[in-house]
């Protein structure tokens, strides 16, 4: 959507003849096979009325001597700028928003900030959709941002300039990040501990199989707004099914609607095909009085909460550490990989795909060595993969390429699993805005990574040295949290503090 084209001035009148360097050309489109990506270069250029013009990608100089047509020139010219557009190279996109709205050049900023100002709205999303989600409870803002997704998707196809554009593509992030928060959520409350690992990780394995499928769209539909259109349409399944899911029994138990919970509970056990159990029995609560007619008066939470005391403060700054590594990580190893060389589409193919196995290796791992060893693994590894490009001679190609794709898998493996971690390290009443708060520092790591890629000109190994120690920190620390493995989700504030204890008696 955002890619830069291959592109030059567009002359100012029709062309006679075309001349680079030692080939002659009669069609401006011909020359994007000669022209060059990384070097400056130009383009001589006869039109009808015998004007001779040098054409590069920001300026056009018209040259005083029109008597012969040769690419050297050392007589007087004359400059001006691109004031009738530009002429772009369409062989692999025809359209993009770079070409749609000219954003090369003195706007080429313009098409810098797409990125930066999504992974902006994408943090405001995880804050104010996890902090709706506590209050309202998962079913209404699934709902809501569902809804929003497939709305704000199609508007960002249909926008008229470059404002509407950034706008409607803002919001889309907004409700976008909102729904990917709440639904990791929603189904760790409603999956028990026997599969509960399996569907949370697998949520990210979906993620996985979508970067997969924009890479198939956007190598079939190659024009920017047609692209966006069809991808805002998968949405549209669960716009009109959304309505049927119900709210989880954890929300409501935290609020106090026992009532309805035992509702939600007695449909699951028939669905299952199974036994129900009583909530009151289990709860030691009298459903049919006072507290099961209305909701009692909750306590309210807000962010302050994660650092309820010095304990669970020290384990929400050590996850916050893991989200932002992991994130940061991530996201360098997928724009490095835009250097690989090859097709681009094949390339994205491929970063989705490698991710697959690496959330299968974290559903087994997770079961048999637990949450914390896995994570420690796979942030240690990333760390150690880091070191490893960073050895490697200049020119190994495919090493470098064996050895960046293991980092990814590796950084991956952390990425997918912070999300349940964070879900079963805190309780119900708090659970998504921690895993919200954690998208938000993730989300600061995501905005980071383009520019710590660019620190590459200071030092060639850069972003991989800054990665790996982020990523060696983090596994050491991940350390002091304490093991989920085999535990219920926490409800109340002593539940989650009893964890500590375990793992210190342990």
């Amino acid at each position: 959507m955002t890619m830069f084209p291959k592109h030059t001035c567009r002359p100012p009148g029709n062309v006679s003849r075309i001349l680079f360097h030692n080939t002659s050309l009669w069609r401006l489109d011909d020359i994007w096979t000669l022209f060059p990506t990384g070097r400056e270069d130009y383009v001589v250029v006869q039109l009808e009325d015998g004007v001779v013009w040098e054409l590069t990608r920001c300026y056009r100089f018209r040259r005083d001597n029109n008597s012969s047509l040769n690419y050297d020139y050392d007589g007087h010219k004359s400059g001006f700028s691109c004031l009738d557009g530009f002429i772009y190279d369409k062989s692999k996109w025809d359209n993009t928003v770079v070409t749609q709205w000219d954003l090369v050049c003195n706007r080429e900023w313009f098409a810098k900030l797409i990125q930066p100002t999504f992974m902006f709205g994408v943090l405001l999303g995880a804050l104010i959709f996890g902090y709706l989600s506590d209050r309202v409870g998962r079913r209404p803002v699934l709902w809501s941002t569902s809804i929003g997704m497939h709305v704000f998707g199609i508007a960002v196809a249909f926008t008229f300039d470059y404002y509407s554009f950034m706008l409607a593509r803002f919001l889309l992030a907004i409700v976008a990040s909102g729904y990917l928060v709440v639904v990791f959520v929603y189904v760790t409350e409603f999956i028990g501990m026997k599969a509960r690992t399996w569907a949370s990780i697998q949520i990210h394995s979906f993620f996985a199989i979508g970067t997969m499928v924009v890479a198939l769209i956007g190598y079939l539909f190659r024009t920017w707004w047609i692209y966006q259109i069809i991808l805002s349409t998968v949405t549209l399944p669960f716009v009109l099914c959304c309505w049927m899911i119900p709210e989880t029994p954890f929300w409501l138990l935290s609020e106090g609607r026992y009532k309805e919970a035992q509702i939600v509970v007695d449909k699951m056990a028939k669905w299952n095909r199974t036994g129900t159990c009583k909530l009151s029995e289990l709860l030691s609560l009298d459903l049919y009085g006072a507290v099961g007619e209305k909701p009692s008066e909750v306590k309210k939470y807000n962010l302050l909460d994660l650092f309820y005391d010095w304990n669970i403060g020290t384990r929400t700054l050590i996850v916050w550490l893991v989200w932002f590594t992991g994130c940061l990580g991530f996201y360098c190893f997928s724009l490095n990989s835009v250097n690989l060389g090859g097709n681009e589409y094949l390339n994205l193919f491929l970063m989705g795909a490698v991710e697959i196995p690496a959330y299968i290796f974290i559903c087994v791992g997770m079961d048999v060595v637990g949450r914390r060893n896995v994570l420690m693994f796979s942030l240690i590894s990333g760390a150690l993969f880091c070191g490893v490009i960073m050895v490697i001679p200049k020119g190994n190609y495919i090493w470098s390429v064996v050895a960046s794709m293991a980092g990814k898998f590796a950084i991956g493996s952390a990425f997918g699993l912070i999300y349940l971690y964070t879900a079963e390290l805190y309780p119900t009443m708090i659970r998504t805005q921690a895993v919200g708060s954690g998208s938000v520092v993730c989300r600061v790591g995501s905005i980071i990574a383009p520019f710590c890629v660019y620190l590459s000109s200071v030092w060639l190994f850069m972003p991989q040295l800054l990665t790996g120690t982020l990523a060696f920190v983090s596994g050491l620390l991940t350390l002091k949290l304490p093991e989920t493995l085999g535990k219920p989700l926490t409800t109340t504030w002593e539940q989650a503090i009893k964890l500590d204890e375990e793992k210190d008696s342990s």
